[in-house]
């Protein structure tokens, strides 16, 4: 078909503003003898395989250097696909004025933000719309992935449509959840409504758990995948456990230490984690409790707890530290979409007793690596937490237990599966949708 060639060549190079994505799908028709047709486009039956590099760019309002689960997440992504030869830029928040652009092993580009109410110190992202689409339009990426639904998110969101450029998304923080914590309940159901109009407007969206998916999958959402979480064994292991730092908390070798790790928040439910620890002291007085964190709540809860103690927020080496010196880990949350912590204290050996749901759920085995109690149920949570207590005894198996759980919990797998979904977004038709559901 030499005539075709000629004229798809001639196209190709006449439209020097198409995306990898949009090249690699017609350049097909050079390329392929045994092409099928599927609707209105064309696909070939040979895989381009994972050797490809993909020009990717994610678009986030979270990010280290600011401090949770998700901006540690997309970390970990975005520094996983950079070292497998992928080019990977990512758009985020400007935090303060000492923040500045990475380059290596990702660019950043830094975006204008303003404070989130109650979280002075993070920042959503301006809707810069007419910058994305400029840049883009000279330079554009083959998939887009928007991690973040605030304005930041939707102008990027609109800027690749716009522009034909794949666009996948993730689900990682369920704010519709948080409403009733801040005092806006009536707010839910828009905020799931946008959330979704959000999402379907992506060619993918990943959510980090099984039951997130069926619960967004029953709500409407469309072309779910299921991305998992890792964990850092290296980092998160019980040999850092410190007993210099277990004295500062006025803890011997024998003393047990209930902890919990997170934002010092309303959604993080922390009342019920401090009053299931006084119900616990019932039995073990010199049980002590570390909640490792910052957040709003701070001030407020070391003036109603000035027994408990309060270590602030911890990154790297020094959380590890504080995670492996703890020996019951008490998670009470309810508004989680995966919860990253609790593969960490998996990692580092701490009993566990958190509800059964998310990372709960798919990781802690009751009785055998840890301790699950009944979503959303306070009594039962209380009565698993002094179950635990009780069988102190049996807490050496559970922790090695859970040590070999964590082993399991490798970030290569995960990142395999996004890339593969990622790659798979560029061999769909112009325009196509990953199908691929979870």
């Amino acid at each position: 078909m030499p005539g075709l060639t000629i004229l798809l060549e001639k196209k190709l190079a006449e439209n020097a503003y198409l995306s990898k994505a949009q090249r690699f799908s017609a350049t097909q028709m050079l390329l392929c003898g045994d092409c099928q047709r599927a609707g209105d486009g064309i696909y070939n039956q040979a895989s381009r395989g994972s050797a490809f590099d993909l020009k990717l760019t994610l678009v986030t309002e979270t990010f280290p250097p600011e401090i949770n689960g998700v901006a540690m997440t997309l970390h970990r992504l975005v520094g996983a696909l950079a070292s497998r030869g992928h080019e990977v830029e990512v758009v985020r928040p400007r935090q303060s004025k000492d923040d500045f652009p990475a380059k290596i092993p990702y660019a950043e580009l830094l975006v204008p933000g303003l404070p989130i109410p109650g979280y002075a110190d993070l920042k959503i992202g301006l809707p810069v719309n007419l910058r994305l689409k400029k840049r883009w339009r000279e330079n554009p990426p083959d998939l887009v992935h928007v991690a973040t639904e605030g304005p930041l998110g939707v102008a990027a969101l609109l800027a690749a449509r716009s522009l034909d450029i794949p666009v996948s998304s993730s689900f990682h923080t369920n704010f519709h959840a948080y409403s009733k914590h801040y005092h806006v309940g009536f707010l839910k159901n828009a905020g799931l409504a946008y959330f979704k109009w959000f999402h379907n407007r992506a060619a993918c969206t990943f959510a980090p758990s099984a039951d997130v998916v069926t619960a967004l999958g029953s709500a409407g959402f469309q072309n779910l995948h299921l991305m998992g979480r890792g964990v850092d064994t290296q980092l998160f292991n019980p040999g850092r456990r410190d007993e210099a730092l277990r004295a500062s908390w006025g803890a011997g070798p024998d003393t047990p230490v209930a902890m919990c790790v997170g934002r010092l928040a309303a959604e993080k439910n922390l009342p019920l984690v401090v009053k299931a620890w006084t119900r616990l002291r019932r039995t073990r007085p010199d049980l002590i409790l570390v909640l490792v964190g910052d957040g709003p709540l701070r001030s407020s809860l070391e003036r109603q707890f000035p027994e408990v103690h309060f270590a602030g927020a911890q990154r790297g080496e020094a959380l590890a530290w504080h995670y492996a010196s703890g020996d019951l880990f008490l998670f009470a949350s309810v508004t989680e979409t995966f919860g990253n912590v609790v593969t960490e204290a998996l990692a580092s050996g701490l009993v566990t007793v958190a509800y059964d749901y998310a990372a709960g759920r798919a990781h802690v085995r009751d009785g055998e690596n840890g301790f699950l109690a009944t979503f959303d149920d306070v009594d039962h949570f209380h009565s698993v937490a002094e179950h635990a207590l009780q069988n102190y005894s049996t807490w050496p198996q559970l922790r090695a237990a859970a040590r070999s759980t964590a082993l399991g919990l490798s970030w290569g797998n995960v990142v395999d599966g996004f890339e593969k979904v990622a790659l798979g977004l560029l061999k769909q038709p112009l325009g196509g949708v990953c199908v691929t559901n979870a």
